[in-house]
């Protein structure tokens, strides 16, 4: 499991920046990764929920992936996102990861149909049979209908089929119930997907989050963490009030909108979000650009256009 198995920290999930007409800008690929690796992230998650992957094509997938590879260029490891409907379609999707340099696929359950806990598992295990990457389990059921029981994921973490979880669901009793299923397992990596929750998540022996805030500022999300190693609880709790605020005003518009016009005011990317995803108003977006100026997030906010 490499360079996953003591992975910590805060790693983005990435946005998935595009031109108008949905193809892939790898030039502002190359700028979000920089701009992420100079806040200090610790890793990348390329076609994440927030990276829009249900949305793109295979294409598309395949260009996000290469040009954060590319644009990380081994500093730090990459994740690569897996949402398909089935075993197969998933297979395909870890073995082209594996192909372009991920070094971990975060693969969440088969959606549509209802699934037990008996099938969750037999996908699992079936798909690390023949996966030349480790696997994350990626628990979001608002998402995909399906929740991974926390006994299910002891299960699948004792055996060797999930090299960890990123727990999505807002669900704080859910992630105790995981943190302390696996509690015995000191190499599980479990990241909370809910940055609003990251120092509760910590405290519970998270080992850090992969998340959406990250893409705007990285160096927020990082205090958090170096606070709570350091044992500066009056520090962390400061700063992860402030966290909140950020988490909360990137969620304007239909998600990752408001992500993607944040990111567009700090240069980076153009505004477009997957079709028929429709970018931000003008409207929210000035409002948005406001809360960012006063926060100094934008010290000389320079919106992109291509």
């Amino acid at each position: 499991m490499g360079a996953i198995k003591d992975l910590a920290g805060v790693l983005p999930a990435l946005i998935s920046p595009l031109h108008a007409d949905g193809i892939v800008d790898e030039a502002a690929v190359g700028r979000l990764v920089e701009h992420v690796i100079a806040g200090g992230v610790t890793g990348l998650l390329a076609l994440g929920s927030t990276g829009e992957t249900a949305s793109l094509d295979e294409e598309a997938r395949r260009t996000m992936l290469s040009s954060v590879v590319a644009a990380a260029g081994g500093r730090v490891p990459v994740i690569c996102g897996v949402a398909q409907s089935h075993l197969a379609a998933a297979r395909v999707e870890v073995e082209a990861a594996a192909r372009l340099g991920a070094a971990a696929a975060l693969v969440a359950p088969p959606f549509y149909y209802p699934m037990d806990q008996t099938t969750l598992l037999a996908f699992y295990r079936q798909l690390a049979k023949s996966s030349p990457l480790p696997i994350l389990l990626y628990n979001i059921p608002q998402n995909t209908k399906v929740v991974a029981e926390p006994a299910t994921v002891a299960a699948l973490a004792a055996d060797g089929a999930i090299a960890g979880i990123k727990d999505s669901s807002r669900d704080f009793e859910y992630f105790e119930g995981v943190c302390i299923a696996t509690r015995g397992l000191p190499h599980f990596r479990i990241f909370t997907g809910s940055d609003s929750m990251l120092l509760a998540s910590l405290a519970m022996g998270a080992a850090g989050t992969i998340c959406a805030s990250a893409n705007v500022a990285p160096r927020w999300v990082i205090r958090v963490h170096h606070d709570f190693m350091r044992g500066d609880l009056v520090a962390a709790r400061a700063d992860q009030d402030s966290l909140y605020q950020l988490v909360m005003a990137i969620r304007g518009g239909v998600f990752p909108a408001a992500i993607k016009s944040a990111c567009h005011l700090l240069g980076i990317c153009e505004p477009w979000c997957a079709a028929p995803v429709q970018a931000l108003d003008d409207q929210s977006e000035a409002a948005l650009r406001d809360r960012l100026e006063a926060w100094g997030l934008l010290t000389a906010p320079k919106p992109a256009s291509n």
